[in-house]
């Protein structure tokens, strides 16, 4: 099994486990391979330092080790946390699917009930909703959150 680390057009970084090279190299180009945070198929592969037993100590400067720990925890901290308030708008909200600029102006307009819904519009159907005063907000769901929760 091989452990990749990869990293999708918008700079979301991630591991892959494949089965080999060739694995990876065949789901990337059938574009198989998505970024678990915004969905993108566009990966590419990190390179990775293999790892090498040394005989004798080596010396490491403390002080930069740690930054670039600190900054990995952070970019992680930022995607799980990016990844609870989807998990928490998926919760909270209803899916109305192509429905979504109806249902959007039948609540906006009174005719039912306010409440919290997501679901699929065009970039049209997103402008003329904010045209009549409708907020509206894009929010990219990783195919991965899309299924039933565990």
């Amino acid at each position: 099994m091989k452990v990749l680390n990869l990293r999708c057009a918008n700079g979301h970084g991630f591991e892959g486990w494949f089965a080999s090279d060739d694995a990876f190299m065949d789901q990337n180009e059938r574009r198989l391979v998505e970024c678990p945070l915004c969905a993108d198929s566009h990966v590419s592969r990190l390179p990775s330092a293999p790892r090498l037993n040394l005989s004798g100590p080596r010396q490491v400067e403390v002080r930069e080790t740690a930054e670039v720990a600190d900054q990995v925890v952070s970019g992680m901290s930022m995607q799980a946390q990016w990844l609870k308030a989807v998990r928490h708008l998926i919760e909270n909200t209803e899916d109305v699917g192509e429905r979504f600029a109806t249902e959007a102006r039948r609540i906006h307009y009174g005719e039912i009930e306010a409440r919290g819904i997501r679901g699929h519009a065009s970039a049209d159907d997103r402008q003329a909703l904010r045209e009549e005063g409708i907020e509206v907000m894009s929010v990219p769901l990783p195919a991965a959150l899309k299924g039933p929760m565990q």
